[in-house]
């Protein structure tokens, strides 16, 4: 801790709601433990081009409600490249920075662990992505306001649905996980969800019609992960029209809107004890960990655990939404 004096923050990848309350949280725990501190805009990017600002409390003001990113984000190319991340490496040393807090998904932890052994640079991640895919915390930032934003979409279309007795597709994000779509799915009563961990077990479409699916409903809803292991919403949606012709079917593509929005009250504490307990990890000497979450629990998890992408569903869920949709 002797040698960490000014600390720099940056957001990553995907927005995720929750991220302004992580970078205020960060920002005013590390001033009250006496560390300088520097906000990296557009993500990796501002570090290749060195757009970095010095902040105070006063940055962070009136800013734990908003959605989105004050720090903004953006994809870089350059940082993929040895020759990216010399060039951001010597911006870091410039700037007088000695570790980083990096606010994103997979993508994002993974950028910092090859930055953090390649310069020997303290780097400690926060779990930001309305995905729920990384392993090793319970939830993540953004998570569960996408979730109540499925939710109010949800309730809205299956007005139409019943009034017009469709079979709607809703397709929700969650490009190589579920959660998303199993938990929108049982939330807001939905008589099935297709998600990517059992696409290649299972034809998803025929074990719902097997099952006596909408044998007693006029009307259906079906959540769709948007990954190419189901195909997406419209990829089913043909199907249906084509083997199973009976059917009136629609499909709503939710999109960006659930990356938008104000924070829930979850996300806006859950970024701000794991905002907080970043620089407590920074101050014990911690280094290449996500701080996650677990059974209400801070958890310290390596980089390497964080990003393996086999973060489990519940199966148990998956029977719930069974039992529940008949």
């Amino acid at each position: 801790m002797g040698r960490i004096k000014c600390i720099g923050i940056l957001t990553s990848g995907g927005d995720a709601p929750g991220m302004n309350a992580a970078i205020r949280a960060v920002t005013r725990s590390a001033i009250y433990n006496g560390f300088k501190v520097k906000g990296i805009y557009r993500g990796y990017k501002g570090l290749v081009f060195n757009e970095i600002k010095e902040f105070g409390t006063q940055n962070v003001s009136n800013i734990i409600q908003q959605g989105g990113t004050i720090l903004k984000t953006a994809r870089c190319e350059e940082f993929l490249t040895p020759e990216g991340r010399e060039v951001a490496f010597e911006n870091y040393k410039k700037e007088g920075l000695d570790a980083l807090v990096i606010i994103g998904g997979d993508g994002s932890l993974t950028g910092a662990r090859i930055f953090a052994e390649e310069f020997d640079v303290p780097c400690i991640g926060l779990p930001g992505t309305i995905d729920n895919d990384l392993s090793g915390t319970d939830t993540t930032i953004g998570y569960d306001t996408a979730l109540n934003t499925i939710i109010e979409a949800v309730d809205k279309i299956r007005d139409t649905a019943t009034s017009h007795e469709r079979l709607f597709f809703i397709e929700v994000m969650g490009r190589d996980a579920g959660f998303l779509a199993l938990n929108g799915a049982i939330a807001s009563g939905a008589e099935a969800a297709i998600i990517p961990e059992f696409a290649t077990e299972v034809d998803q479409l025929e074990e719902l019609i097997k099952h006596g699916f909408r044998k007693s409903k006029n009307s259906s809803i079906v959540l769709v992960a948007e990954s190419p292991k189901t195909g997406g919403a419209m990829h089913y949606a043909e199907r249906v029209k084509n083997e199973f012709p009976g059917y009136e079917v629609r499909v709503s593509i939710l999109g960006h809107l659930q990356r938008g929005g104000r924070p829930t009250a979850h996300d806006r504490i859950l970024a701000s004890r794991l905002g907080a307990a970043a620089i407590d990890a920074i101050k014990d000497g911690q280094r290449n960990v996500m701080i996650g979450i677990e059974n209400d629990e801070i958890v310290n998890v390596p980089f390497s655990k964080a990003i393996k992408k086999d973060k489990p569903i519940k199966t148990e869920l998956v029977d719930v939404l069974k039992e529940l949709s008949i």
